[in-house]
Order: C-alpha cells, then structure tokens, then sequence
C-alpha cells in the first residue's frame, strides 16, 4: 500500500464530503479512493468511515486519524515546499484570501506587474469578506483590513488603514456640513454595518472620545454600493481612505470632521498580511509582500491627496 496516497484519499474523501465529490476534484475514478481508503482500513485493523449510499461520517478513531493525517500531509508539505524554495527564485503556488474591494481596487492592477517579475510564481486569489481559517482552507496568506487579534500568526503591516467621513459637494450643499460630532445625528448617513439594527461613529481628539449614533436610509454590505451612493449626493459616508481618497483627490468628495479621527485610527488598525508561523522564511510569500509593500508607498498612493 503507498501509504502516502492512502492517507492523501482518506482526507479528500473527508474534506469534500464523499468519495464521489472527492475523485471529482482529484480528477481520479472513485473506485481509485475506494480502494486505497479500504487498504488504510485493513492496514488498521479498524474502520475510519461509516458508508451509506449517499454519505460518508467518521468513525470515532476515524476522527481521531483524521487530524492526525492533516497534520502529518500538512507538515509533508510544508517541508516540500521550504526545499523547493531553498533551490533557486521565489517560484510555485500561493495561495491568497483577501476583502473583495481592497482586491479588486488595489491588487488587481498590480498583477501584471507582479507576474512579469517573478514568472515562477503562481496565484490562487480568493476574493472575500468572510474571514477564511488558514489552516483549514489552506491559505498561504491573508490580508485583512484594521486592528488585529490573531496571536497564532505571524502579522506584516502593508500599509496604514485611515478612515475619513465625507460626502458630495451637492449633498453638502443642501444639508450643511457638520461642524461638531453631534451635528452627524441630524444628517443622512450611509451605513456599512449591515449586522445590527443600529450604528454608532465613534471619533476622537486630544484624548477625548465621543461615540455619536448615526442614522439613514441605506445600509448595504457593500462598500462600492455605499461610496457610489455618497458620490451621487445620498448622504454622509465613513470608508476607509483606500476606497475613497481618489474621490477625495478629485472633489467628488469632501471630508468633514477633520480635526477628529474616526476610531480605530491609523495607529490601531491597518493593511495587513498574516501567515502560518510554519511558512516563515517562504521566498515566494517575502516576494508577494514585497512587492505589495512597494506597490502601495508610504503614505500609500491613495493617501496623497492628504
């Protein structure tokens, strides 16, 4: 029995639900799984998986085996990948979660750039706003937008994350500009915090805090919806600067509130890229945040109009 193979069919099998869904992915015959999960079993002396016509569930020690063997491909791999990197340039796969606007905005005009300085490496993007598990999902890196709370992972500030209310000159125009925190309880405000039934600002200056509830007749989880909406004059929008600062530097909007600044600030929240202690020292992760870091500047590009 190739004992490698084994447990690399019993984990797909348990990853994608079946051995069906799992030699669709592979690109193999489902009877190839069968065989080598039933040899994993006989070697054992004991059954990993309970079969039915349609499903698959783990037995007790099935569970058990089951971590055991992610870990162990999971390490195999690791240990792969750290040799091939040794050999020669940053090459080979990576894989990458990031929020979908920041993506498309500002990694996605970098690509081509990218690929014709290191050629060997190939990109796996995921475009999403859900936070993805890295080990689970098999995530190379993440990029995740302002403050941090990941204590198992190793965490590289790209760039700062600064946010800025502001609005349409013509929505400015007809409802006045707010002069103190206060004054946003009386204005039209677009909200991006779709979870909960009410929103609160939250602003500071010179050490006083002031926490403002805010009100309005749009509230979307998308952020291009809610900036498009504050450039046609809809109301009042808190983004960070990396969505609107091209709408700043070209006046199609205004920041209001300047002297106070939207908490968490710059110095509590950030661009970010986390990755697995275990993929220290990667050459092709160094180079993807290189490159990123040097893409975006300091300031980073959509902060200049500041």
């Amino acid at each position: 029995m190739d004992r490698f193979g084994a447990l690399s069919a019993f984990v797909a099998v348990v990853e994608h639900g079946g051995f069906a869904p799992a030699a669709r992915r592979l690109g193999v015959a489902p009877s190839s799984l069968t065989r080598q999960v039933n040899s994993l079993e006989e070697s054992l002396g004991t059954l990993l998986m309970n079969r039915s016509t349609r499903t698959v569930s783990l037995t007790e020690a099935g569970t058990q085996y089951y971590e055991d063997a992610r870990r162990i491909l999971e390490e195999l791999e690791s240990a792969d990948r750290t040799a091939s990197e040794l050999a020669g340039p940053p090459s080979g796969l990576l894989r990458v979660t990031m929020p979908v606007a920041f993506g498309t905005l500002h990694v996605a005009p970098a690509l081509p750039a990218f690929f014709r300085e290191y050629p060997g490496i190939r990109l796996e993007i995921r475009l999403t706003d859900t936070m993805m598990n890295l080990v689970e999902d098999r995530i190379d890196i993440a990029i995740r937008l302002g403050s941090l709370a990941t204590p198992n992972l190793i965490a590289r500030k790209l760039a700062p994350h600064r946010r800025v209310i502001c609005a349409s000159p013509d929505y400015l125009g007809e409802r006045g500009t707010p002069m103190e925190p206060e004054d946003l309880s009386r204005h039209n405000c677009l909200l991006f915090d779709y979870l909960s039934g009410e929103s609160t600002w939250t602003l500071a200056r010179d050490g006083k805090t002031v926490k403002v509830p805010v009100t309005g007749n749009l509230r979307a989880n998308g952020s291009e919806l809610l900036r498009e909406a504050a450039i046609g004059g809809a109301g009042l929008l808190l983004m960070p600067t990396w969505l609107v600062g091209h709408d700043l530097a070209a006046g199609r909007l205004l920041p209001v509130l300047e002297s106070w600044a939207p908490t968490p600030g710059a110095s509590e929240g950030a661009v970010w890229a986390v990755y697995l202690p275990n993929r220290r020292g990667s050459k092709k992760i160094a180079a993807f945040l290189d490159f990123l870091v040097q893409h975006f500047g300091s300031p980073p590009y959509w902060d200049k109009h500041a």
